[in-house]
């Protein structure tokens, strides 16, 4: 199973210590993705987003610095808001990083926990869903060989038009990132493209039967079988004390101030540590506690690849750089 780290490049404040400016964690970032592929992981994500606590709107620029300084580690959106973007672009920027990173890239597709981006884009909500499946529609008949031709609602037509760069011996991956829709899933299945299922609440087996529902969806479409993978939070430090004393106060400050949004109410202490117990979809504690869950959601799942995201709220740099040796080099032989 691969195993890796995703990113939003966060910009909260804690207690006393200011966020970063947006130049600096994205920095932060990039060194961090070296990082990771110094400590064996297989791949790096960076996520789309267009609001304050987020340094990442243009997440293919991002991977091209990172594309820079490593050589093996596979770099990914995660995800890509294809619903406000226009497909076209998209291909364009993913396949250069593809020739940039020597065939590195992958593109997570998806319709994005947050709406900012429809009217930065001059998108109507009420198009939500209809905006996703057009525009997936176009991102996938652009992979193909030969020109193409194309109507639809959402952009200008193409006559015979084919999109330069190209990738180099292989049609660009595209993954389908979804929340836990059955639509989605089911979407991904029919299509026969990889599945990325974010997991940020509750208990990660009750995502079992959306699993057997895309293999399903898969089998029905005459697909074979595709890759499936999880991204949840997490943070590994080498007491579970020292965890818990790192990444409570940053992931309670970031879940309340976007459950504020959202009429959720604060995260609470208690209600962390159901998260962060066995069953639960944090993963946060040791190598050898964090191991085993994860070794568990795989069995569980029967998943291909885990991306955890350490940052959800901003936690200082060097934790993070510890906290990814400590998931390359402890966690990563137990899982495999």
């Amino acid at each position: 199973m691969e195993l890796g780290l995703t990113t939003f490049a966060e910009l909260y404040p804690v207690g006393d210590r200011p966020a970063p400016s947006a130049a600096e964690r994205l920095r932060q970032v990039v060194d961090e993705a070296v990082a990771s592929e110094r400590a064996g992981l297989e791949v790096y994500g960076v996520g789309e987003h267009h609001r304050k606590d987020f340094a990442a709107s243009a997440p293919a620029v991002v991977l091209a610095a990172i594309a820079a300084r490593t050589e093996r580690i596979q770099l990914t959106s995660a995800v890509t808001v294809l619903s406000s973007d226009d497909p076209v672009r998209v291909y364009q920027d993913f396949a250069t990083l593809d020739g940039l990173s020597n065939g590195r890239a992958e593109l997570m597709a998806g319709r994005g926990s947050f709406t900012e981006s429809f009217p930065l884009f001059g998108y109507d909500l009420s198009d939500y869903d209809e905006l996703f499946e057009e525009k997936l529609a176009l991102l996938l008949h652009l992979r193909e060989d030969g020109p193409v031709n194309w109507n639809g609602k959402f952009r200008a037509p193409l006559r015979d038009a084919i999109i330069y760069p190209r990738t180099d011996n292989r049609p660009l991956p595209v993954w389908i990132a979804v929340g836990g829709s059955p639509e989605s899933v089911v979407r991904a299945g029919l299509l026969g493209l990889p599945l990325a299922i974010a997991i940020i609440g509750g208990q990660p087996a009750r995502f079992k039967p959306l699993v057997d529902l895309y293999h399903r969806a898969l089998a029905e479409g005459g697909h074979d079988k595709q890759p499936v993978a999880v991204h949840a939070h997490g943070y590994i430090a080498d007491s579970d004390e020292q965890a818990v004393a790192d990444f409570y106060e940053p992931y309670a400050l970031a879940m309340s101030t976007i459950g504020r949004e959202r009429g959720w109410g604060a995260m609470t202490r208690p209600q962390f540590e159901a998260l962060r117990s066995k069953e639960g979809s944090l993963f946060v504690g040791t190598a050898d506690y964090v191991a085993e869950k994860i070794a568990d959601i795989r069995d569980t799942l029967g998943l291909d690849r885990f991306m955890l995201h350490t940052s959800v709220g901003t936690l200082p740099h060097e934790k993070v750089l510890h906290n990814i040796e400590l998931l390359g080099e402890k966690v990563a032989p137990q899982v495999r």
